[in-house]
């Protein structure tokens, strides 16, 4: 559904939507993805690699290689376009991008944090944070001991610091904590992330809000089916589920008393664009849901590129990008480790 962005929007950001559509062509298809699960070894993957975009970062790279080698210089890739892409981008596109690391952001911060109280080296975390999600003083969030010290000394100056409001107490830092840290920041993020897109308006409007309320979606089952079994009381669990989305508020209220997967799967069923999802699974098998939901999500980012004049491909081609990524670290540990049988279990083909 086009407003008048069709009049404008070639002025400002014509350029850079063509760049991720040209882009967008060199994701890898089923018949690349079927090419690599042949592989006998990880240098195998390598010169199937070497032949699409991803040759110019693996081409050097010496043998013996190593799945962490692969996923770093692939990783490479995405953050080279994602700079070039911010380089080019003027307002509001540019915010639009800087939100769409908030996530990682999080994520590093978690990870930073989680290292830190595990006493691991603060040099070897900063190596495994993602480079989408780095900031300056990053380095500096191993010294605080409880949330408060966390906001006060390190992230008052990030853009994370809006969202610290919620889950700013003086309890000190443990793993129960640090999780609900988690799940406070990406439920403020992914709100103001939805409420900057309904502001934009358009298409960009409509296309975000729906693939920002199956990530909030997702989030809420992933919430309930996690927290099963654990000290987190059913108002605790409703307090992390986000205030939008196709399960808000009534699904959110069945979720929060669920004891068991089935009890989730029961709740799912009764919303039709997640029964088709749950009808995949078989009873006791909720291992599998992840894969079912990545299915779902790369569905919806596909369908993002049908439409022009709005700021979702942008979004769509990283979280593509991404998949890939997580697919190329699947299929090399599980040729890495000799267990070709399982290759395919894991892998969600994007074309």
């Amino acid at each position: 559904m086009y407003g008048w962005e069709m009049l404008s929007f070639n002025i400002h950001d014509g350029f850079l939507e063509a760049i991720v559509r040209g882009n967008r062509s060199g994701l890898l298809t089923a018949a690349d993805y079927n090419n690599l699960c042949q592989c006998e070894n990880l240098d195998d993957v390598k010169m199937h690699l070497t032949a699409t975009e991803y040759g110019p970062y693996l081409q050097n790279e010496p043998s013996p290689l190593h799945t962490t080698t692969i996923v770093e210089k692939c990783t490479l890739k995405l953050v080279d376009e994602y700079k070039h892409m911010m380089c080019q981008a003027t307002e509001p596109l540019s915010t639009f991008l800087q939100y769409i690391t908030y996530g990682h952001m999080i994520d590093n911060v978690v990870l930073i944090v989680t290292g830190t109280l595990h006493e691991r080296d603060v040099n070897e975390l900063l190596e495994k944070c993602h480079p989408l999600g780095m900031f300056d003083s990053i380095a500096s969030l191993a010294v605080a001991q409880n949330m408060r010290e966390l906001y006060r000394l390190v992230l008052v100056d990030t853009p994370l610091a809006p969202y610290f409001s919620e889950c700013i107490t003086s309890e000190d830092l443990d793993d129960m904590n640090i999780e609900i840290m988690r799940n406070t920041l990406y439920k403020a993020y992914l709100e103001d992330f939805y409420k900057f897109c309904e502001k934009l308006g358009g298409a960009t409007a409509e296309i975000m809000c729906d693939l920002l309320s199956f990530e909030a979606d997702r989030r809420a089952v992933n919430i309930t089916i996690n927290s099963i079994g654990t000290e987190l009381t059913r108002d605790d669990r409703r307090k992390l589920y986000s205030n939008f989305g196709l399960l808000y508020p009534y699904g959110h209220e069945e979720l929060a008393v669920c004891e068991d997967v089935d009890q989730v799967r029961g709740v799912m069923e009764k919303y039709p664009p997640y029964q088709a999802i749950f009808a995949k699974i078989s009873y006791g098998e909720s291992q599998m849901l992840d894969k079912a939901f990545y299915e779902e999500e790369v569905r919806r980012l596909c369908l993002s590129f049908e439409q022009q004049f709005h700021y979702a491909v942008f979004f769509a081609y990283i979280r593509l990008r991404e998949q890939e990524i997580r697919n190329f670290m699947w299929i090399s540990e599980c040729v890495a480790q000799n267990q070709k049988n399982r290759v395919h279990d894991s892998v969600v083909f994007i074309f």
